[in-house]
């Protein structure tokens, strides 16, 4: 793994959310690899076979949970909101969005298509 310090995915990542620091260490490498290639594949990301292998069993593993990476980033996140004096844009992209209604026929047509 990379020489993390300084970088800021080790800003991101709370080393005591995981069960063991060597899940700390990884999240921080894949998060630093990940924000060098954005956009970009796994297998693309980690640039060669050990390093593929490795990502895919962290994000496999049972002992690593979706609240252990997340923590230090919002921790991060308001920090980051505290410290800033000027507005705070929140982006959000819309394909994530789910719409389940009991009816959804009570939306109505948004358009119509002749074939």
């Amino acid at each position: 793994m990379a020489d993390n310090d300084g970088h800021w995915s080790k800003q991101e990542i709370d080393v005591g959310s995981f069960k063991d620091a060597r899940f700390a260490r990884r999240c921080t490498e894949l998060l630093r690899q990940l924000g060098e290639h954005m956009g970009g594949s796994i297998p693309f990301v980690c640039q060669d076979w050990a390093n593929t292998n490795a990502a895919y069993r962290f994000f496999s593993n049972p002992n690593v949970e979706e609240g252990n990476i997340l923590t230090g980033h919002f921790a991060a996140t308001a920090q980051r909101y505290d410290a800033s004096n000027g507005p705070i844009l929140v982006l959000q992209d819309t394909t994530e969005f789910t719409y389940q209604r009991r009816n959804p026929y009570a939306v109505g047509f948004t358009k119509s298509v002749r074939w």
